[in-house]
């Protein structure tokens, strides 16, 4: 499979959204990339997961994580392709924590996956957790990265199945919000920024 191809695939979903959106980073952007409305369909979930163990060394993992909710769907699928214990981060009163009687063997490999990076700001939030368990995260790999300009968001080696350079901007610069014309909307998993 070919980025052409799940380009298509977003497409054919309905999930590649034009429009004025407010991101999980709180920066605005003109295209939104709602990733749910693919994973909905679990050989759209299992194709895309197959792309992204192929940028991966099973042997160097232990456990794969996601934070959620975003990462959750394609997380799993990761982790069972690769047949590897499975667990996520999560948000209470805006810090991400582990929860739910996970735990972290000391030393483990954690492989932290995602649906969408742009700043990368709940992967960095989910590796902290997983550094303050006693994990070791070795790798992030996201199915879209609609940033790949962005230098240094991780400090480990990073891959994804799908870039998309879609342009953000700050919301006190945002031409959509200048323009006053179409309403941002904020169509992801967390409150508003």
């Amino acid at each position: 499979m070919n980025e052409q191809d799940m380009l298509a695939m977003y497409e054919k979903a309905g999930a590649l959204l034009n429009g004025h959106f407010i991101l999980s980073s709180g920066r605005h952007s003109a295209r939104y990339l709602q990733s749910a409305l693919v994973l909905m369909d679990l050989n759209n979930a299992t194709e895309l997961a197959r792309e992204l163990i192929k940028k991966v060394d099973a042997s160097t993992v232990d456990m794969v994580v996601s934070p959620a909710i975003g990462g959750l769907v394609i997380g799993q699928e990761v982790a069972r392709q690769l047949n590897k214990p499975f667990l996520f981060t999560e948000r209470k009163e805006g810090e991400m924590q582990l929860r739910r009687g996970f735990s972290i063997p000391e030393g483990s490999r954690l492989l932290v996956v995602e649906d969408v990076i742009t700043t990368g700001g709940s992967v960095r939030e989910c590796m902290v957790v997983v550094r303050e368990h006693g994990g070791v995260p070795v790798k992030v790999l996201a199915v879209v990265d609609r940033a790949p300009g962005v230098e240094g968001r991780f400090d480990v080696p990073y891959a994804t199945a799908l870039t998309l350079d879609v342009e953000t901007y700050a919301a006190d610069a945002c031409p959509l919000c200048i323009d006053g014309g179409v309403p941002a909307i904020k169509p992801g998993s967390r409150g508003a920024a």
